[in-house]
């Protein structure tokens, strides 16, 4: 190999990685917080960490330049390599133990907020594919969803990033007023963590949320979030096919998106792997760490491009559209509680 040879590698790879390094760091920055601060979920930290980046001014030519290329590898590859591992989280059997009542009335609820959300979004004009982002973020699965359905629709980073900026915000609020809405409501330790899993955003924020209940509601309140996730496949698979209709050009050289993406068929192939093979525990583990470090780089990368300034122009519009979903999801949800497991 001649000595161009040996230097065309390093120069040919190397614009992606001080960015991927970048998220790198910021992803073990924000596992330190979480470490002293167990209330804040790993994932959380690592938007808002992206978000706080975003607006100092003395870092904003650097993620705008140098670290941009390996940031959007980060927020885009990493994004979907991580939900293909989330599907070795789900296991249909634990969903069918659920029950039908329940299984009918969370996806229910994901169905309805969604086109509720959807049409707020529209109702309220907001841009571009913004309504369509937070519509997936607030009722399936925060700032992850909202990543698989940018990759759908080929959009860019900083269409995602007010969504994005949003589903946190009211993901984390959820953290500390679903818990003091607990006993006033008069839920017992199951159903308020049926309530947390079937209205909360992220599944780190679920977590954070309903562990304060004990194992039995942290138990329920991850199984029936998982059942919300299992409907990211179909939706984003809908919207893969709906985005091609729209594609139909004269010009046959434009590229389409496929009406299944590799990611969503990848995300489906782990789950029938989770249920229906014995995958050992440390497995699982290893799987379960990688799929959250490689969410916390994405979510770095989205959330750096998140600029309050524009936030604020523009977002009065998108906060009341984010504040009116989380309300209309607590509330559907709060009745399939009371509907699946009334009070005795």
């Amino acid at each position: 190999m001649s000595s161009a040879q040996r230097t065309s590698v390093p120069t040919a790879t190397l614009p992606w990685l001080p960015g991927v390094a970048a998220a790198a760091g910021a992803a073990l920055v924000a596992w330190v917080i979480h470490l002293l601060i167990p209330a804040v979920p790993w994932l959380t930290a690592s938007v808002v960490l992206g978000i706080i980046v975003g607006q100092l001014p003395f870092a904003r030519p650097a993620l705008t330049g140098a670290l941009r290329p390996g940031l959007s590898v980060a927020a885009k590859r990493f994004m979907r390599i991580g939900i293909v591992l989330l599907g070795l989280q789900l296991s249909l059997i634990d969903v069918a133990h659920l029950g039908w009542v329940t299984i009918l009335t969370t996806v229910g609820i994901v169905v309805v907020t969604f086109f509720g959300t959807f049409w707020l979004g529209r109702l309220f004009k907001l841009p571009g594919h913004q309504p369509l982002f937070v519509a997936t973020g607030f009722s399936i699965c925060g700032a992850s969803a909202i990543g698989a359905m940018s990759g759908v629709v080929k959009s860019k980073d900083e269409e995602a990033a007010t969504p994005v900026a949003l589903v946190t915000l009211c993901g984390t609020l959820a953290i500390f007023v679903l818990p003091v809405l607990w006993h006033p409501l008069g839920l017992n330790n199951v159903q308020f963590g049926h309530w947390v899993g079937a209205s909360v955003h992220d599944v780190g924020q679920v977590v954070a949320t309903a562990q304060i209940a004990g194992p039995a509601a942290l138990a329920v309140a991850v199984v029936v979030k998982l059942t919300r996730v299992l409907t990211l496949a179909p939706i984003v698979a809908i919207a893969s096919v709906i985005e091609r209709r729209r594609q139909v050009d004269p010009d046959l050289s434009a590229k389409r998106p496929p009406i299944v993406p590799l990611f969503v068929a990848g995300f489906i192939v782990a789950m029938l792997l989770r249920t229906f093979l014995p995958i050992p525990a440390v497995v699982l583990n290893d799987a379960n760490t990688l799929q959250t470090v490689l969410l916390a780089m994405a979510l770095f990368g989205l959330g750096s491009a998140v600029r309050l300034r524009t936030l604020v122009g523009t977002g009065w519009r998108a906060l009341a559209v984010g504040l009116l979903s989380w309300v209309l999801v607590a509330a559907l949800s709060l009745g399939a509680v009371w509907l699946s497991t009334p009070t005795s």
